[in-house]
């Protein structure tokens, strides 16, 4: 049950965001020309005057349609001019009120202001634990939010007012402007007080979630912050030992591996696998296998070839000057010289030799090379259990090696060798596979 205490003309101030409660101080700036000048006729009276908040924060003319239907009686306490050319004022609310009747709206809003109170319901059982409920979880918030109101903390727990209890959780928290417009208007202390423990259970829960957020995040930068101060660390510890700086060694693999003129799509896989180096932290495992596949990379031959001399005659005089005999065997390497050189976009073909130790196949693999006017590399394949010898390991693995095909062109020092694979009959196969397949 509402009553009437009294009825009063008296100018209106409309707020945009912000709700003022009774028996609540409160400061915020006034920046609107018609609510300065509500503001100064009030000064100029009995310093009284109507805050009520606007429902649409947009509108920056508000008619009486644009208010709540309930505001706040409120006395001007202090009017401080900013910088600017807003005013910052310090008011305590008295009461809720309602216009019933709009008397002018120019210059500022006025009007018939009638003075409404509820009646607090008795004091029961149920409102205690409301009120207990309330305290404490204010309580929480305060930690939560680190927000210092200690002072309204003390007068809610010496208060057994629901409603001043559940307009002092409104105005000192963070519940969302429309919710506190619903609670200036509701006029019975024990809902008022009901929404006010179930909005701040929420805002609770909402600060507990943000600051698990902030947490991690504060976390993550910490360990980012500790990685850079130490890498700073690093960096001048190099420069005083005249060591070479990282920075200079990224630029090296690039510079080198821009300067090999290779495909569009292996170099650009060849930098991305630079820059993902760049981001590796001193000491990473990971940072060791990219820096030892890039070297292994960078030692290939890329573009080196020698220039091939495919020649029957020439073939068939340095031939007969390193082997007598042979016969077969020379015919028959002859006979795939002579056709590279009638047909050289077939793609070149394997010769097999077989026979005993000591008879020259060896010997004769060189003696093709230098026919051909190119190097020579020797693989020898004997007692090999693994095809990962040969092809090579994955570069993920920590001590990956290349493969002995690999090696073998390195240590020739040119991508069109002629490659012996020695020994081919002795490759040995166990559990983990076959090479020979």
């Amino acid at each position: 049950m509402t009553e009437t205490i009294f009825a009063a003309k008296m100018p209106i101030l409309a707020l945009r965001g912000l709700c003022v409660f009774p028996e609540q101080t409160v400061h915020f700036e006034v920046g609107r020309s018609k609510s300065v000048k509500a503001l100064e006729a009030a000064m100029q009276g009995d310093q009284t005057l109507l805050l009520i908040p606007q429902k649409d924060l947009l509108v920056d003319d508000p008619t009486l349609k644009d208010l709540y239907n309930t505001g706040c009686i409120a006395k001007v306490k202090q009017v401080l001019k900013t910088q600017g050319e807003n005013l910052r004022i310090l008011v305590t609310g008295i009461g809720r009120g309602r216009i019933t009747e709009l008397s002018q709206s120019e210059p500022y809003l006025s009007g018939i202001v009638e003075s409404v109170s509820a009646e607090e319901p008795a004091d029961t059982i149920r409102a205690r634990a409301l009120r207990r409920e309330a305290n404490s979880l204010y309580g929480v918030y305060l930690e939560l939010c680190e927000h210092p109101a200690q002072t309204v903390q003390l007068r809610m727990l010496a208060s057994e007012s629901s409603g001043f209890i559940a307009d002092s959780i409104a105005q000192n928290s963070g519940i969302d402007f429309p919710d506190k417009a619903k609670m200036l208007c509701q006029l019975n202390s024990i809902r008022r007080l009901e929404t006010a423990v179930q909005l701040l259970r929420r805002e609770v829960e909402m600060l507990r979630l943000e600051g698990e957020i902030q947490e991690k995040t504060r976390a993550a930068i910490d360990q980012n912050q500790r990685d850079y101060f130490l890498r700073e660390q690093i960096k001048a510890i190099r420069e005083e030992l005249g060591e070479e700086d990282d920075e200079d060694e990224f630029d090296t693999y690039a510079q080198r591996i821009q300067a090999l003129h290779l495909e569009e799509d292996t170099e650009k896989k060849l930098l991305k696998d630079v820059e993902r180096l760049k981001k590796q932290p001193f000491g990473s495992s990971e940072g060791a296998v990219l820096r030892n596949y890039l070297d292994t990379v960078l030692e290939l031959p890329w573009n080196i070839k020698t220039k091939e001399r495919v020649d029957v005659s020439a073939a068939r005089k340095i031939l007969e000057h390193d082997h007598f005999g042979m016969e077969k065997v020379k015919e028959r390497i002859l006979e795939t010289i002579a056709v590279r050189e009638m047909a050289p976009q077939m793609p070149p073909q394997i010769l097999c030799l077989v026979g005993p130790p000591g008879v020259g196949k060896t010997s004769i693999s060189y003696s093709i090379a230098r026919s051909l006017n190119r190097k020579m590399a020797r693989i020898s394949l004997g007692g090999i259990h693994d095809e990962a010898d040969i092809r090579g390991h994955r570069k993920t693995y920590v001590g990956a090696m290349p493969g002995r095909i690999m090696t073998a062109m390195t240590q020739a020092g040119s991508c069109n060798p002629v490659l012996l694979l020695d020994e081919i009959d002795k490759l040995g196969s166990d559990y983990r596979g076959d090479p020979s397949a």
